[in-house]
């Protein structure tokens, strides 16, 4: 194989399957010419840091990292001291994929929480506070909650659901984080812009993403109203091996993905199509005899079906996608920025042969 003849294909193993938006290739063209000053200190992510106080409010600061794992990381790290924890869902990003970056790498505790939609509640999360508490010195204190939004299993915390939790974390004195890998996604399910289910609704930490709805490698940490914790970051963000040298390129991408609202354009089409995909299951579901059932709403753009394992096999000769629970059966389907409605169809009719219907 070669470059010129490689193999093109498609599937729904991950929105970060997909290529980068066209425009993010334009923009990061824009500010090659020339020379800026390495490490942040250049023209286009002094620009970035007004772009994102326009969205997320005038406190907000931001510090852009290679990955997902390095802004929750680094994030989670800044307000956690070496004897305290994080509470999270138990299918939280940072507890199930990040491959326990956050214990090795910030040495953190992570309390995790069985939830049925993969969202958090103070009901939820307050009997395992007083355990903790009843522990005392011989259990982590707890020093933050960390949600995710969408979460991983293509649910949606609106912006109340997100204030109680809030209220409930600084009532404690703990902070809030927000996993924002797909925050893209959560906006335009919300129909609103950041600011109002993030900072409005009283987040302290953002992990922004960029990569999973058009950019490449180009995430961020935001803080959202701390002057002193904005200004540990970037030293956490150096020995946690998240500074780019060559940010500007870093910064550009996150501008463009705010321009004409690219993000947000992108993360509407991938919850569309989306819908489309699970429009379409259920309707086969209601045919299939039982065979087929999603037990979760799809909220934003993961659509995640319990299917017969024959079927799963058949499906991934022609498509890529994860099973998500190996015990039931459940699958997950990830639509993208450049999904296709032929690509759903497709999806649906490899289905609809494979029962048999």
């Amino acid at each position: 194989m070669t470059l010129e003849n490689r193999e093109i294909w498609r599937g729904f193993a991950s929105d970060n399957y997909a290529g980068v938006h066209p425009q993010i290739f334009q923009i990061m063209q824009s500010v090659n010419a020339g020379h800026e000053i390495a490490y942040g200190d250049d023209t286009v992510t002094t620009e970035l840091t007004k772009v994102f106080k326009q969205h997320f409010g005038d406190a907000a600061e931001v510090f852009p990292v290679f990955n997902g794992t390095g802004a929750n990381v680094t994030a989670l790290q800044a307000v956690v001291r070496r004897w305290e924890s994080v509470i999270c869902a138990d299918t939280a990003h940072i507890h199930s994929d990040e491959g326990g970056a956050p214990e090795k790498m910030a040495g953190l505790k992570l309390f995790t929480l069985p939830t049925p939609d993969g969202k958090l509640t103070p009901e939820l999360v307050e009997p395992m506070l007083e355990g903790i508490k009843a522990k005392g010195v011989h259990r982590p204190q707890v020093a933050a909650i960390s949600i995710s939004n969408t979460t991983e299993l293509g649910t949606l915390y609106s912006a109340a659901e997100v204030r109680a939790l809030a209220d409930f974390a600084h009532s404690h004195g703990f902070v809030l984080h927000m996993d924002g890998a797909r925050l893209a996604n959560a906006a335009a399910a919300l129909g609103t812009g950041f600011k109002e289910f993030t900072t409005d609704a009283g987040v302290d930490l953002v992990s922004f993403g960029g990569t999973k709805i058009g950019a490449l490698a180009a995430e961020a940490v935001v803080v959202l109203n701390d002057e002193a914790l904005a200004a540990t970051v970037p030293h956490l963000r150096k020995t946690s091996m998240q500074l780019p040298s060559k940010m500007r390129f870093f910064s550009a991408q996150l501008i463009g993905l705010f321009e004409n609202d690219l993000a947000l354009s992108n993360a509407r089409h991938a919850n569309a199509m989306a819908q489309r995909l699970d429009a379409g299951v259920r309707e086969l579901a209601e045919r299939s005899g039982g065979r087929v059932s999603v037990p979760n709403p799809t909220q934003a753009n993961a659509c995640l079906p319990v299917l017969p394992f024959e079927i799963i096999t058949e499906l991934q000769k022609r498509y890529r996608f994860y099973i998500w629970d190996h015990n039931t059966g459940q699958v997950r389907w990830m639509c993208a920025w450049d999904t296709t409605q032929e690509d759903v169809d497709g999806l649906l009719a490899s289905l609809q042969g494979a029962l048999g219907l």
